[in-house]
């Protein structure tokens, strides 16, 4: 009989006897004993959170797309955490393992979808010509990308967490992981790169120009202005960094495989995993831009061109509708900018 065999015999017993003491010193699916404490706090966090991005969306009606993107994100975080307190139970039952490998991987990459659409409709407030790209055109970028990668995480987070369930190798599942995660570390990189590179291109032309670089819709101007605006500016600008280092993290811990020391460290896990994530969808439960930059946003509206779909010239009726489209009234020359846009 191999050590192998005997090995997950004693997998089998311990996963139906968890709490007999002869599988103290038995292996799970785990490198380390999961601490209930730090699960349970994170579970009832992004719990929390998801209530609030719900009750948000409901008592406000705006930006519909990132709720849903924020509230698909935040039942993964839910369900992730419930899967290792379920290991925390039981370390050596699959199921909880897989739930959470799967869960937590691809959560966070719902949660960028959040961050990237919102960069439409800042464009739109201070005004489309000081982009290099129409509008519309970042969500038509960043949204596919952010699919692709998702896509490949929870591929790769599948076949990883079967390849365990058989004691089988995880190498592949592991590398479609890690190029799905590199793949959102880049797009998220281009994205803060985008977002700079608007934001200078504002700051030069205001600073040659003044407010006429500016779009000078009564509303935006007001809105602007406001406290809360630039709070969620500084928000979203947080959540999009913090997203961005849990991705390279995640990148770091898989590439070392999953016995490696990152793995092993529990510490790591919840501080670069976890702490992170918590702080960024805080930031945007607090500064939401449905309360934030509610001018922004149609009531009942924002899936409209989120998805890449072209709307027809003149379809807006309103001034919410049309700097959603990336027009601004007042500069007559954003339309001939863009009208093969």
């Amino acid at each position: 009989m191999s050590s192998r065999t005997d090995l997950e015999k004693a997998q089998i017993f311990c996963r139906e006897n968890p709490n007999n003491g002869l599988c103290d010193n038995v292996p799970g699916f785990y490198e380390y004993r999961l601490h209930l404490a730090p699960n349970a706090a994170f579970l009832g966090i992004f719990g929390a959170s998801l209530v609030g991005h719900v009750l948000i969306l409901i008592g406000t009606r705006r930006g519909v797309a990132f709720n849903v993107a924020l509230i698909l994100g935040l039942i993964c975080e839910v369900l992730g955490y419930l899967g290792r307190i379920l290991s925390w139970h039981n370390p050596w039952d699959e199921n909880g393992f897989m739930i959470q490998i799967c869960c937590l991987t691809i959560g966070p990459a719902f949660m960028a979808a959040g961050c990237y659409l919102c960069l439409r409709s800042i464009v739109s407030a201070f005004g489309p010509q000081n982009s290099r790209l129409p509008p519309e055109y970042y969500t038509r970028i960043f949204i596919p990308c952010d699919v692709v990668s998702l896509v490949l995480q929870a591929v790769g987070g599948a076949m990883a967490a079967t390849a365990a369930h058989k004691h089988d190798s995880a190498h592949l599942g592991s590398n479609i992981m890690i190029a799905g995660l590199a793949f959102q570390v880049a797009t998220m990189l281009a994205f803060i790169t985008a977002s700079s590179d608007f934001a200078l291109r504002t700051y030069r032309r205001y600073r040659a120009q003044g407010a006429s670089a500016l779009s000078q819709d009564p509303a935006l101007v007001r809105m602007r202005s406001t406290l809360r605006f630039k709070l969620f500016l500084g928000a979203l600008t947080l959540a999009s960094v913090l997203i961005l280092w849990r991705s390279a993290f995640r990148v770091a811990e898989l590439s070392e495989g999953w016995t490696g020391p990152i793995m092993a460290d529990q510490a790591m896990f919840v501080g670069f995993e976890g702490v992170l994530i918590v702080v960024a969808v805080l930031a945007l439960n607090v500064f939401h831009p449905g309360i934030c930059a509610r001018e922004l946003f149609e009531v009942g509206g924002g899936l409209t061109g989120c998805w890449c779909i072209r709307r027809k010239k003149g379809a807006a009726t309103d001034d919410a509708k049309s700097l959603r489209d990336g027009e601004s009234k007042p500069v007559p020359s954003d339309e001939s900018v863009y009208a093969s846009a």
